[in-house]
């Protein structure tokens, strides 16, 4: 193991450890900053960086002559930043064809190259895992005393959790998830996001293919999509909005090949619209929600301070919302199961939808305030009526409401669940 000295564990370590027992190759990817690199050092024997500056970037440049030189080392082998050159792909899937044992290449990266011309399929060969910045129990900030798992086991007895004041969820938010700011102070917390911001507009856009972007155009739309954080925006909703708040112009087609720069350069991600196997004449809406990798980015986008936000309580219950849904993509994903929303032709909505592998699934309502907590639970005990009610409908297994300012976590009489993020863990 090459595991970094300072290495903080991550929830994604044991996936890495169960993929490399079952495939030839494993490819750790996200948005850079998050922690790939030392994720896949702490399961790594060796390692071939790509990018490393020595020798005017000598590393790159042999493998652009042939990526081979890149497989060379003990299993599991390192290569990161591989995207950088993309044959290198193709080169570990033809390893991997030859036969031999499990776990022999890591491969890391911050970005998806074009793929015209590119790479052959890894699938059966080489299993991808998706990483994000640190949740809230990776980070510290979170006592993890209740277990995401065992919320679809059992009811969550009465737990004290300790007082959360407003000013540290929004700290929280400002900060982000990134490694290399957890310890930083929070007066200077926020600038590894704007920086992270100004790179994604002004060099890594154009960087991804070399196709030369506008950065004013590029930031136009990041600020558009912090204001639509945590929304179904459409992209015709994203043009309007960058014509009311920015006073300026930018075309259909340019918002669409920017947002699928955006997607490779793992800045932004989709929450998918659940449909619980429906088949009555409800309407169920297909419209994903977007997000900016972390909620750090967009309050760097629209340029939020401490006392702004904390003055803009709708824009902070966005934010909010985006922080908590960073944090159960990824224990869901420990948990075997995938993040949803869910919005139907009535007006119905849930904030989170979890499906774990065996079809069961559960519904949580993000809140802020500890006053809302009864209306979330409400909106969720109706709803689940309804679909108890449908023949055609498979109801949730679980009620949880994720909420903020809140010193317990219980299990109401109800039979809804009430979790602070704070005290939330995989």
């Amino acid at each position: 193991m090459l595991t970094p000295e300072q290495y903080r564990p991550r929830v994604v370590d044991r996936a890495i450890s169960e993929s490399l027992g079952a495939f030839g190759g494993v490819c750790v990817e996200g948005p850079k900053w998050c922690g790939k690199t030392w994720a896949a050092l702490n399961a790594a024997e060796s390692v071939y960086y790509v990018g490393d500056p020595a020798g005017g970037f000598q590393n790159r440049r042999m493998a652009e002559i042939d990526p081979s030189v890149t497989l060379v080392g003990d299993a599991p082998h390192l290569i990161d930043e591989w995207q950088e050159v993309p044959g290198i792909w193709d080169a570990v899937r033809f390893e991997v064809d030859r036969g031999g044992s499990k776990g022999r290449y890591l491969l890391s990266g911050s970005s998806t190259p074009p793929q015209k011309g590119v790479m052959h399929t890894g699938t059966g060969r080489i299993s991808t895992i998706r990483m994000f910045p640190m949740t809230l129990s990776e980070s510290g900030d979170s006592s993890a005393v209740v277990s995401f798992s065992s919320l679809f086991e059992r009811p969550v007895s009465m737990t004290p959790t300790g007082e959360v004041s407003l000013s540290a969820l929004v700290d929280l938010i400002i900060r982000g998830g990134w490694p290399g700011n957890i310890d930083v102070a929070p007066a200077r917390s926020a600038l590894a996001p704007r920086s992270y911001i100004e790179q994604v507009a002004e060099s890594d856009a154009s960087r991804l293919d070399g196709r030369v972007r506008d950065p004013h155009k590029m930031m136009l739309l990041l600020r558009s999509l912090a204001r639509n954080e945590s929304t179904l925006a459409s992209n015709a909703t994203l043009r309007r909005d960058i014509r009311e708040f920015d006073d300026d112009d930018i075309s259909d087609n340019t918002i669409s090949e920017y947002l699928t720069v955006l997607h490779r350069v793992f800045a932004i991600y989709e929450q998918p619209a659940f449909n619980p196997r429906m088949r009555s004449s409800v309407r169920v809406g297909k419209k994903p929600k977007r997000h900016l990798a972390d909620p750090s980015l967009a309050a760097a986008a629209l340029s939020l301070t401490r006392d702004r936000l904390m003055g803009d309580l709708e824009t902070l219950g966005f934010l909010f919302e985006s922080l908590c849904e960073r944090d159960l993509a990824v224990y869901a994903a420990a948990s075997g199961g995938r993040l949803f929303h869910y919005r139907d032709g009535l007006g119905r909505e849930i904030d989170a939808v979890v499906e774990l592998a065996d079809g069961r699934w559960g519904a949580f309502e993000i809140k802020l305030g500890a006053n809302q907590i009864d209306a979330a639970a409400d909106s969720l005990l109706s709803l689940k009526r309804d679909m108890e009610n449908d023949a055609h409908a498979v109801p949730p297994e679980i009620l949880v409401v994720i909420c903020g300012l809140s010193s317990f976590a219980y299990t109401r009489p109800d039979g809804v669940m009430v979790v602070p993020i704070t005290a939330l863990g995989v």
